[in-house]
């Protein structure tokens, strides 16, 4: 069991795919629109389980508890090598010259 007061990430359904408009991409407008919200948890409760917690905001949401301690995981995506070429031209263009 997880316990009150533990920082978690619930998941909840917005939008089921049959009430999403119609001129979405076909495969968005088959998918429900859920949305991930990070919180303090409200009450002791087990992974899986429907559960309320109360966001750093103040708001209180309700969702399926899927995550416990989440970490921020930001990924910008592989090196690009044509992006420095491209920084090294503007740089010559703004300042006549790649600045070290």
């Amino acid at each position: 069991m997880i316990a009150q007061g533990s920082w978690v990430t619930i998941e909840r359904v917005v939008l089921e795919a049959s009430a999403r408009a119609l001129n979405l991409p076909d495969e968005t407008r088959v998918t429900p629109l859920r949305m991930w919200v990070k919180g303090t948890l409200l009450a002791e409760a087990a992974i899986g389980e429907k559960v309320s917690v109360i966001t750093v905001t103040g708001r209180r949401e309700h969702g399926t508890l899927l995550e416990v301690n989440p970490t921020y995981t930001v990924d910008y995506g592989s090196y690009i090598p044509e992006l420095r070429q491209i920084g090294e031209q503007v740089k010559a263009r703004l300042w006549g010259g790649a600045k070290e």
